[in-house]
């Protein structure tokens, strides 16, 4: 019998092949909320739409749910165009999370042998030309400093 198990070709990428910190255009392709008694969180994975040479690589983290941290589960639904009435019911759809689009910054979180990106930052979608040339002259600009 043959068993069909979703994202085993990934497994195998070397870590050159995965995105590394800093800024993309993704959209999400899956989020989940998990319940935890103490920080419930949602697990969001993005497809990476750019920059190129990242394109169509996943990128998972958490959000928290917890009431401290609250604000920047808002900051995500707000930047990536989250429907505003389902906002201000306090409604998180899973389903309507599916899609959207944005800029996110991430960092790969130290001795994380899960593969999760630690979610630095969000941005609009149409915010991405911009920040992306600026943060190919930062990195630039870093280079020439460091030779």
């Amino acid at each position: 019998m043959t068993q069909r198990v979703q994202g085993l070709h990934q497994s195998s990428q070397t870590a050159s092949e995965e995105p590394v910190d800093g800024l993309y255009l993704v959209r999400v392709e899956r989020a989940q909320y998990r319940w935890h008694r103490v920080k419930p969180f949602y697990v969001i994975r993005f497809l990476v739409l750019e920059p190129q040479k990242s394109a169509m690589q996943l990128i998972t983290g958490r959000l928290d749910c917890a009431a401290k941290s609250l604000w920047k589960l808002g900051w995500f639904l707000g930047d990536f165009a989250y429907d505003a009435d389902l906002l201000k019911r306090d409604e998180v759809n899973e389903k309507a999370m599916l899609g959207l689009c944005g800029v996110v910054k991430v960092r790969h979180l130290p001795g994380n042998d899960r593969g999760l990106f630690h979610f630095e930052g969000f941005a609009p979608a149409d915010q991405w030309p911009g920040l992306a040339s600026r943060a190919v002259a930062s990195r630039v600009l870093s280079r020439e400093a460091t030779q």
